[in-house]
């Protein structure tokens, strides 16, 4: 009789020594999810340290601008251009000094002619000291300066047409270019200013405009494949107040605020 106690009384005690193990065994584990600890061993990641950019390892900055009448500056009473503005505005917001240290604009250059210029060796040498490259090229290639644009009695209905047939062959002479400014200067950061619509007071139907964005997206499609060059897009700047930013002397180039805007457009692109 005692006997049977004793091992009753046993097998109790055990199952109460398991039931209270478990439960502590289950806290703990529950604990350890519900507030995990973070092992001794473990560190927090620290940041790469930040890549200096182009501009902030340059002591100085050299500039070299080539490509048509937009470059040169046509229109802007002052002959400073957008390349003038961005030398002073960038001077101004880096505090070293930025030099223009050729500009080979030719006001009415087409892409092949500005091809031609970049097998000289006098314009690979010109590049090869660029950190920044400015370039502009493709407006007289499809506007041709309004030949062929405009028909009807009185030459007042748009025809885009004319500009449309133009994009495709100028843009492999683009291609081109780019491909030989990299050649000529790898390193250096290339921007082209895009093109906008001159012409869209004069085109109600806006059918110039799809022209200009399809020549607009085939040079980016180009670029893009160049990890240092970028589009400078234009055309959203002079949209809403052409009159006010195009030269009165001619209705196609900018005048000294659309330089302006231009250079801020550009500046804001290199901070």
């Amino acid at each position: 009789m005692r006997s049977s106690r004793f091992i009753w009384g046993t097998i109790g005690l055990t199952a109460s020594i398991t039931t209270i193990v478990f439960a502590v065994g289950f806290a703990y584990a529950a604990n350890q999810i519900w507030f995990p600890k973070a092992s001794g061993s473990l560190q927090l990641a620290t940041e790469a340290p930040k890549k200096e950019s182009m501009i902030e390892s340059k002591a100085k900055l050299q500039i070299v601008a080539l490509g048509d009448s937009l470059t040169a500056g046509t229109g802007d009473n002052t002959g400073q251009g957008y390349v003038g503005r961005v030398r002073e505005k960038l001077e101004k917001e880096t505090g070293k000094p930025v030099f223009v240290l050729n500009n080979l604009a030719i006001p009415g250059y087409k892409s092949d002619q500005l091809l031609a210029d970049l097998a000289l060796k006098k314009t690979q040498d010109a590049l090869a000291q660029a950190d920044i490259i400015l370039l502009t090229i493709g407006g007289n290639d499809i506007f041709a300066g309004g030949d062929g644009l405009f028909q009807g009695e009185n030459q007042t209905e748009f025809n885009p047409e004319a500009a449309e047939s133009r994009v495709a062959p100028a843009l492999e002479k683009v291609q081109k270019i780019l491909e030989a400014i990299n050649k000529a200067n790898p390193k250096a950061t290339v921007m082209y200013v895009g093109l906008y619509h001159p012409f869209l007071d004069l085109d109600p139907k806006q059918e110039g405009s799809l022209v200009v964005q399809r020549w607009n997206n085939g040079v980016f499609e180009m670029i893009n494949r160049y990890p240092q060059m970028v589009i400078v897009p234009t055309y959203d700047l002079f949209e809403q107040n052409l009159i006010k930013y195009l030269s009165s002397a001619d209705h196609f180039h900018p005048n000294g605020d659309g330089y302006e805007r231009i250079a801020d457009r550009i500046l804001q692109i290199l901070k």
